[in-house]
């Protein structure tokens, strides 16, 4: 029903910035709390059912045959990764914030494979399946995500939606659980409207200064 397939790893310098963030302790005082910004490293949280965005090598076993996208209830697993990116013809430059309406690319660091859907039914639930595509972080024009938030900018605090540019539905997530081998991971599908299900936050992370580099500008949560 589950296929593996190889992922790529990401360069040393980003792996080396999660490994610090996995071993430090604590979290950022809300004095450091700001804004969601291009090029950051991010993990994101279900607000309603607890549960963080994840993928791995593990492919769907029906429809698309694509890696899998799930919910995690664990806070401390890298694969829980994500990093903000711009469409392919840019529009996010690093370390800008993102905009209320602005969409993105949310790429999967440990595998390079960027958040995506399209018309095949999720496994679970019937809805329409969400899954990880391309291949070094180039994929197509349906892994693009419009960022629903109200104001000017996506606030780390806030909570959002995503809704996909090409089919319109919310990345959304209804407590439907696995079995094995991803026991007790939630189906992630998208929806095509806004509720309680599909509204996420931003978490753990790595989140780039205006003008900073990866390797040296970064707030830490």
């Amino acid at each position: 029903m589950w296929g593996a397939s190889r992922g790529w790893v990401a360069g040393p310098t980003l792996l080396g910035l999660l490994l610090a963030l996995s071993v430090r302790s604590g979290g950022a005082s809300k004095a450091s709390a700001g804004l969601v910004t291009c090029g950051s490293v991010l993990k994101l949280l279900n607000t309603h059912h607890k549960v963080r965005l994840h993928s791995h090598d593990i492919k769907y076993g029906s429809g698309s045959g694509q890696q899998s996208v799930t919910g995690v209830e664990e806070s401390d697993d890298a694969n829980s990764y994500w990093r903000i990116r711009g469409g392919s013809e840019g529009g996010c430059p690093r370390g800008l914030p993102v905009r209320c309406g602005q969409a993105v690319r949310l790429t999967h660091v440990l595998t390079g494979k960027n958040l995506h859907t399209h018309h095949f039914p999720s496994p679970l639930s019937n809805n329409q399946e969400v899954s990880a595509f391309g291949e070094d972080g180039e994929g197509d024009d349906l892994d693009l995500w419009t960022v629903r938030c109200s104001g000017q900018h996506w606030e780390r605090e806030a909570s959002v939606r995503f809704q996909h540019v090409g089919t319109s539905v919310f990345l959304s997530v209804t407590g439907e659980q696995y079995g094995n081998p991803i026991r007790g991971q939630h189906e992630v599908h998208g929806m095509p409207s806004a509720n309680a299900h599909n509204t996420w936050k931003a978490m753990e992370g790595i989140f780039i200064k205006p003008g900073a580099d990866l390797s040296t500008g970064h707030d830490e949560l």
